[in-house]
């Protein structure tokens, strides 16, 4: 088979190498791909975005079938565009990719059909806006409705901070029109989890859960980030946790999408917190997250290819998925300064890798044969082990044997995860 992947990013990456094992992959296509991604696909420079040369080109190409991966294009629309054509998909529509496309259409899915989540008030005036925050106890979580990178979500300290967050979403548009509403949270407290899950509509199927590390700093400290690593599976996602979240939270969303005439296939990642309440929703992807893909897929036994096709066929078991018991670790390494300025087009060596080490590029290009940095968040050193602790070890090894100039990345990984195991 012939499959064309959109999108060019570490998550893609990690899909492509997850679906070169499968028997039923004649080529891979990316579109754009990357300089890393060029390696195990044929890139063409087709932004993920521009769905009419998408189109023409699964078309001219024969794709049989083709996987969907950022937001931008699900929400605009591309799988109804090439279904129509006769093509195939893994992801949702744009009618169930509103789930994400729209914080404002998912909390009030949430809350007409009883599903866990924060308290929150809508806003389309910033002076209303403003007004409210006067009242409002913090930390509060202020929220662009629409896609904005994984960068749309500010936590106030104080109403300083929330004023000068509404100003810069609603009247400086710092995230385009994305910010012409915003909601307002209660700010939860409690462990997250991230859980991908694979779904045709009818059957939820969870993957293995993962912790982010969404701030560029150790410790937590820093700007927020789109994510400088992550560890699956989450010691803080229990048996007993993922009974009640399926009971509460992931068969309630998919059954609510088809009651609101939305039923959604692909992948659906369920951002969690563990409240003192119960597990909450923060918020809905409508496809794989950034950088949880490129833990979770190095744990997957069975074949990548087989589960999407029954997602798109609705002939989704629990016996075509399979995970390993193991651990993974990603650490992302970005250059020095994201997620602010920094600098660029500096070479890229790796070294040899073991059968149990990856490395997903992100932010690169190949300029003259020779793979050169091109972004913040560059790779992602990926390794795998029957423990966390050993994972993270194991990881961190495959960092030193990647050099380039004015690489950055967090020491601190998974220091979280194993304080929970040992407590």
């Amino acid at each position: 088979m012939k499959i064309l992947v959109v999108g060019g990013g570490g998550r893609e990456h990690a899909i492509i190498k997850s679906l070169k094992k499968s028997s039923k992959v004649e080529k891979i296509y990316a579109t754009p791909g990357n300089g890393g991604i060029a390696m195990d696909a044929e890139c063409y420079p087709i932004k993920a975005t521009e769905l009419d040369k998408i189109v023409e080109f699964a078309k001219e190409k024969k794709i049989d079938y083709c996987v969907v991966a950022p937001d931008d294009p699900l929400v605009l629309g591309l799988v109804d565009r090439l279904e129509e054509i006769g093509i195939p998909c893994f992801g949702p529509k744009a009618n169930a990719a509103i789930i994400e496309g729209s914080k404002v259409f998912s909390k009030d899915l949430m809350k007409k059909y009883g599903i866990p989540t924060g308290d929150s008030v809508t806003f389309n005036d910033a002076d209303k806006a403003i007004e409210y925050l006067k009242t409002s106890s913090y930390p509060a979580v202020i929220k662009a409705d629409g896609l904005a990178l994984g960068k749309g979500v500010i936590i106030a300290k104080d109403f300083a901070e929330a004023e000068t967050a509404i100003k810069e979403i609603m009247l400086d548009k710092v995230f385009g029109a994305s910010g012409n509403n915003v909601l307002i949270e209660e700010f939860l407290t409690g462990p997250e989890v991230s859980v991908l899950s694979f779904t045709d509509g009818k059957v939820v199927i969870p993957m293995v859960s993962s912790m982010d590390h969404k701030r560029a700093k150790d410790n937590d400290e820093g700007l927020n980030t789109g994510g400088m690593g992550t560890i699956a599976p989450n010691p803080y996602y229990t048996e007993s946790v993922q009974k009640e979240c399926m009971e509460k939270i992931f068969l309630p969303t998919i059954n609510a999408m088809n009651k609101e005439g939305r039923t959604f296939k692909g992948c659906l990642y369920f951002g969690l917190m563990l409240t003192p309440k119960g597990p909450k929703v923060i918020e809905y992807n409508c496809r794989f997250g950034d950088p949880e893909t490129q833990v979770v897929l190095p744990l997957l036994e069975s074949d990548l290819l087989e589960i999407m096709m029954a997602t798109t066929n609705g002939t989704l078991t629990e016996d075509l998925v399979k995970f390993s018991n193991g651990a993974a670790t990603c650490v992302v390494m970005a250059s020095d300064g994201y997620p602010q300025k920094y600098q660029s087009g500096f070479e890229i060596k790796i070294g040899e890798l073991a059968e149990n080490e990856n490395v997903y590029v992100a932010g690169a290009k190949l300029d003259g044969g020779v793979l050169k940095t091109a972004g913040g968040r560059v790779l992602g050193a990926v390794a795998t082990a029957d423990t966390l602790e050993k994972a993270i070890e194991n990881a961190y090894k495959v960092v030193d044997k990647i050099t380039f100039e004015n690489a950055y990345y967090r020491k601190d990984i998974g220091k979280k995860a194993l304080l929970a195991i040992t407590k």
